[in-house]
């Protein structure tokens, strides 16, 4: 899908099924350190191509996130090639690429992941139409980022979930003495 090798996304609607589809896979990531991450981007102008999974890396497990529509949410383990050339995009005018430059989730490759949970969006409103889509948040010593729906694209955001997201927290690591 995408031009992107390996990438085949189930996607998933709600806390319950990703939860249960993924919750343990992503409660086991707390420990590891973010060894890496790797965003498309376009070649000529290095805007970031949201539509696109952000593939994370904890010590050697590769965490790949992608919203999509906006209540969707794909979460794949160890299956997308970085080190592969996107293809299929020759009626884009851009050329895409991986990348691992983002001034958002660079500082915290190194980091000890400390916690992990899905943050589910309750709106003030009952007319948005991305009530009930998941984010996935992980805590650091440092900071704190998640990936959600930026309808139909995902969004990274550092720092402390809007209020609207009810918080449900799946892993934590006890800290260091």
């Amino acid at each position: 899908m995408m031009g992107i090798s390996g990438f085949e996304p189930t996607f998933l609607v709600g806390l319950e099924s990703v939860l249960e589809e993924h919750g343990p896979g992503l409660a086991a990531l707390g420990g590891r350190r973010l060894t890496g991450f790797a965003l498309v981007r376009f070649v000529e102008d290095g805007d970031w191509f949201a539509d696109c999974p952000v593939v994370l890396d904890f010590d050697g497990i590769q965490a790949e996130i992608c919203h999509w529509k906006f209540d969707e949410l794909s979460i794949s383990w160890n299956t997308i090639d970085t080190t592969a050339a996107i293809s299929g995009w020759e009626y884009v005018e851009q050329t895409p690429a991986w990348s691992d430059a983002d001034e958002r989730l660079g500082s915290f490759v190194g980091q000890e992941l400390r916690e992990v949970a899905l943050l589910e969006w309750h709106p003030s409103s009952r007319h948005d139409v991305a009530g009930g889509s998941i984010a996935v948040e992980f805590v650091f010593d440092a900071g704190r980022f998640h990936i959600a729906n930026g309808l139909d694209e995902n969004s990274i955001d550092v720092g402390v979930a809007h209020p609207g997201f009810v918080r449900h927290r799946l892993s934590r690591c006890a800290q260091p003495d």
